[in-house]
């Protein structure tokens, strides 16, 4: 495997993480309308994406293999978590 397929694998594992922990961010003002957001846009993000990575990385060393749906499930319950946590403060 050359360089740029290792990158395009690694693009193609986090971008889950990415996408959910964006579109999370996104939709949480609109559905809270009423709490104050203490972080940022790119902060929750940010603290979304390392949630959501941290996620699939453990049911990657879990199962043994990638793209298994409990690894998902973890990855929108702890993308969930984060952005409740980043409400929150």
């Amino acid at each position: 495997m050359g360089p740029l397929d290792l990158l395009n694998h690694l693009l193609n594992f986090a971008a889950p993480a990415l996408f959910v922990g964006l579109l999370l961010a996104l939709l949480a003002p609109l559905l809270y309308k009423k709490v104050p957001v203490a972080h940022g846009l790119r902060a929750q993000v940010a603290i979304n994406f390392v949630a959501g990575l941290v996620a699939l990385v453990g049911g990657l060393v879990f199962f043994g293999r990638d793209g298994k749906m409990l690894s998902y499930a973890a990855m929108v319950l702890a993308c969930a978590a984060s952005q409740w946590w980043a409400m929150r403060r």
